[in-house]
């Protein structure tokens, strides 16, 4: 556990300087989603907003054969499907699984010296 909030206080400082604040868990998991999506596109709705939050999710459990990318849509948005049950878990082991799978997916940040 020390090692994962050492390495989320990294992530988030990182993060910081480059966004200028600190993002939250929606934040984050909304960036990776932008990432995965390619867009240049600055301004969202809240549909799109939250599309984003689902983008981030599943590729965050695609890394762990949750799930797969099946097609993109006509705007190159990913489509996801299941590919295996998740485990249950309470809240805090879903934040640490999920903090852990975010650390996994910045690694090369991580790794980079700013």
């Amino acid at each position: 556990m020390d090692d994962i909030s050492e390495n989320w206080n990294t992530l988030e400082d990182k993060l910081v300087k480059r966004l200028g604040r600190k993002p939250n868990m929606e934040g984050i998991l909304m960036l990776i989603g932008l990432q995965e999506i390619s867009s240049s596109k600055i301004h969202f709705t809240k549909e799109e907003k939250q599309d984003l939050i689902h983008v981030g999710t599943c590729t965050l459990l695609a890394q762990e054969g949750y799930y797969r990318v099946v097609s993109k849509d006509k705007d190159g948005w990913p489509q996801f499907q299941q590919v295996k049950p998740i485990p249950e878990m309470d809240a805090a082991q879903q934040e640490i699984w999920l903090k852990t799978l975010i650390l996994h997916y910045f690694q090369p940040l991580l790794e980079k010296q700013v």
